[in-house]
């Protein structure tokens, strides 16, 4: 599986000739590295002395970074599936027209499957930045810069995934579908760009 592959096999692969992994699996592995910084800033805050009155809520917020983090690397071999699944249909005969009709059929639902995976990341990823706001204020001082990094990455990610549904609504036929999706992508994005910047001031704050 590719989640199981080294760094150094992933980036080949990225930088490779194959349509997979792309765009839509680098953003999840971002969003992923994005929890993961926010697990390291509470995994050195719970416990520690100095940070007793927020032991809690940093245990609180580890437990759920490490829950998007394993849904998020999830979605690394969840979109190099959907993209294939769309080249898959792509090539299928197209020799007569009730080919031609499975053929667009097909298309047209993978399509839909290839828009819905990466508007799941951009969610999770946004989850992720809502942590970081958090984690930032009451995470150990010796890591914080750690809560920025995480920050970014997750912002990144978010953005990366919503351009991957841009690509794929737009050649999506069915007008609802496409205006359901853009209005949901848009309530994820709405305001994650203001909270980012925000936390990269707070952690700058902190050093």
């Amino acid at each position: 599986m590719i989640k199981d592959k080294s760094i150094q096999a992933f980036l080949d692969e990225l930088a490779g000739k194959a349509a997979t992994p792309g765009g839509g699996s680098a953003a999840a592995v971002m969003g992923a590295m994005g929890a993961a910084l926010v697990s390291m800033v509470a995994n050195f805050t719970v416990g520690k002395k100095g940070y007793e009155a927020v032991d809690a809520e940093a245990a609180e917020l580890l437990r759920r970074a490490e829950s998007l983090r394993r849904q998020l690397t999830e979605m690394i071999r969840a979109d190099v599936e959907a993209f294939d699944g769309v080249m898959a249909a792509y090539g299928l005969a197209r020799d007569t027209d009730a080919q031609k009709a499975a053929r667009t059929g097909a298309i047209q639902a993978a399509l839909k499957k290839a828009a819905d995976i990466p508007l799941a990341c951009a969610a999770l990823c946004a989850e992720v930045i809502g942590l970081t706001r958090p984690m930032a204020a009451i995470g150990n001082k010796n890591v914080i810069s750690d809560a920025g990094v995480a920050v970014l990455a997750a912002e990144a990610a978010l953005r990366s995934a919503a351009l991957n549904v841009y690509v794929n609504v737009g050649a999506i036929k069915d007008e609802a579908f496409v205006a359901d999706r853009r209005q949901r992508l848009e309530q994820i994005l709405a305001g994650s760009e203001a909270l980012t910047e925000e936390v990269y001031a707070l952690v700058k704050g902190r050093l």
